[in-house]
């Protein structure tokens, strides 16, 4: 199963880097909710995170929540996936925003994520209304000509339809268990 657009949140309870598990109901206060499909060692996420940042520094005033969630297996491949990583990254990057693992995956799948980032943005009854990437060129931030993520916050704050609710997430692949 994976969510098409106005399917509702896929509830979740994972731990964070905070040591603590966090549940998607913690979060039902929260005009718009954004799950990011995230990891560490994709250079497309190491490019995108201050974006993150910036844009969850920003737009928490209008009720914006940032979740990020690595679901790859932290195998022999990428170690740097690990949940010790994880903390160590959120620290070092100075995280404005939980990052939960999922670490048998199940949230990923019943997602339908295959991208890091991939982003899903729910409105505040919690249906999906944005799904895909961060902007059009996330490794050349000076080529930029779109900022889908941000265009989507705003059109969503002005309670105005989102222009463009689905675009393919620009990124590296989920890295599933075989």
């Amino acid at each position: 199963m994976s969510l098409n657009l106005n399917e509702n949140i896929i509830h979740f309870n994972l731990l964070g880097t905070d040591g603590k598990y966090h549940n998607s109901k913690n979060y039902e206060n929260s005009k718009l909710l954004a799950i990011i499909f995230s990891c560490n060692h994709c250079p497309y996420v190491v490019a995108s995170e201050r974006e993150f940042i910036q844009i969850q520094s920003e737009y928490r005033k209008f009720g914006l929540q940032i979740i990020a969630i690595n679901s790859n297996a932290a195998n022999l491949d990428y170690p740097g996936d690990s949940y010790e990583n994880m903390k160590k990254r959120a620290e070092e990057k100075q995280f404005n925003f939980p990052y939960l693992i999922d670490d048998d995956q199940s949230l990923a799948k019943d997602y339908g994520a295959t991208r890091t980032p991939e982003i899903f943005l729910f409105n505040e009854n919690r249906n999906l209304i944005y799904k895909g990437r961060i902007n059009d060129n996330p490794m050349k931030h000076n080529e930029i000509t779109r900022y889908d993520f941000q265009e989507a916050i705003n059109e969503a704050i002005k309670n105005n339809d989102i222009s463009i609710a689905e675009l393919p997430a620009l990124g590296c692949s989920i890295k599933f268990i075989e």
